[in-house]
C-alpha cells in the first residue's frame, strides 16, 4: 500500500494511490480553495463509508443474511476551530426481507471490525450508526 501526492496549486492536490487510482483534494470555496475535489477531512469520512460498506457486505454474506442493497449516511460533526472531527453518527439502509435483530447483528460486527473504524475508536472519535431496514 502507498500514497504519492502532487500539489496542484493553492489547495489542489492530486493523490495516488500506486495502483492506477487518483483522487483530487481541495477546500471549499468559503476557505480560501477551489472546490476541485474533497477536503482532507472528508476524505476519512468517505473513507470510514467505503469501510462500513465494504465490511457490511463481507459479513451479510458469511452470516448468509439476504439483502438486495443497502446504502450507508455518515455525518461528521467538526465544529469551527475544531482541530479534527469530534463524532460520526449516522444510518445504514438495508433492503431485506431479514429481522431488524438480525442487520443490526451483522452492522454491529461491521463497527467492531471496521478497519477504518478501528482508527477513529483509537483517535477517540465516536462512531454511532443505526440500522434501518426497508423492505425490498
Amino acid at each position: 500500500m502507498q500514497s504519492r501526492g502532487v500539489w496542484e496549486g493553492g489547495f489542489v492536490t492530486r493523490l495516488e494511490d500506486g495502483r492506477g487510482h487518483s483522487v483530487t483534494i481541495d477546500e471549499p470555496v468559503e476557505d480560501g480553495g477551489t472546490n476541485k475535489g474533497p477536503a482532507a477531512f472528508e476524505l476519512l469520512l468517505l473513507s470510514l463509508t467505503g469501510c462500513i460498506s465494504t465490511i457490511f457486505h463481507i459479513i451479510a454474506d458469511k452470516r448468509k443474511l439476504p439483502f438486495e442493497g443497502f446504502t450507508v449516511f455518515l455525518r461528521g460533526e467538526r465544529p469551527k476551530g475544531a482541530p479534527t472531527i469530534q463524532r460520526v453518527h449516522g444510518t445504514v439502509e438495508v433492503r431485506t426481507r431479514a429481522s431488524q435483530e438480525d442487520v443490526d447483528t451483522v452492522l454491529r460486527l461491521t463497527l467492531k471490525t471496521c478497519p477504518v473504524g478501528v482508527l477513529f475508536d483509537r483517535a477517540q472519535v465516536p462512531v454511532e450508526v443505526t440500522s434501518r431496514v426497508v423492505p425490498p
